[in-house]
């Protein structure tokens, strides 16, 4: 009988451990007629390139990068950011998600908070560049989606990044 119980019990943590996945987001900005309207249900990665969002990719750096465990913007992420920030002033109709992203060092749930993090103090610069809040959403990838796989600082380094993607 412990046997069993043993042995439901590890299969439980196995499958438990398996089936962490990446959040995605729920939601979405839309434009609406009195300002914009947050899309339920809506997977982020299935939306299509938009010609503002090539426009934005050609006419902007829509990265940022960080120091190990950092999430300030400072240095050149400043320069970057007010691009990005003047590109938005010119196009107000622009919806943007920032992505969050850490580098594979560090327990998924620390990755997870470093990302919002790094996403939600450029989306504060944003803010206080004037842009509406309510054009802004955060999502945090952590560790999930490393933009460069490898263990070596030079693969960490890309991978500590906030990405702002356009609608």
């Amino acid at each position: 009988m412990t046997f069993k119980f043993l042995s439901a019990f590890v299969l439980l943590g196995f499958l438990s451990a398996c089936s962490n996945k990446p959040a995605e987001p729920s939601q979405f900005a839309v434009p609406t007629e009195g300002g914009y309207a947050w899309q339920e249900d809506v997977d982020i990665s299935s939306l299509q390139d938009t010609e503002m969002s090539r426009q934005f990719k050609e006419e902007t750096d829509n990265m940022v990068f960080f120091a190990f465990n950092r999430y300030d913007v400072t240095g050149e992420n400043l320069e970057i950011l007010k691009a990005q920030a003047e590109w938005l002033k010119a196009h107000p109709a622009a919806l943007i998600l920032i992505e969050g992203h850490a580098d594979e060092r560090g327990t998924r749930e620390y990755n997870l908070a470093l990302g919002e993090r790094r996403a939600s103090s450029v989306m504060d610069f944003f803010i206080a560049s004037g842009i509406n809040k309510e054009r802004i959403k955060t999502i945090s990838y952590g560790k999930e989606r490393p933009m460069v796989v490898g263990s070596s600082e030079e693969a960490w380094s890309k991978n500590r990044r906030a990405v702002t993607v356009v609608q």
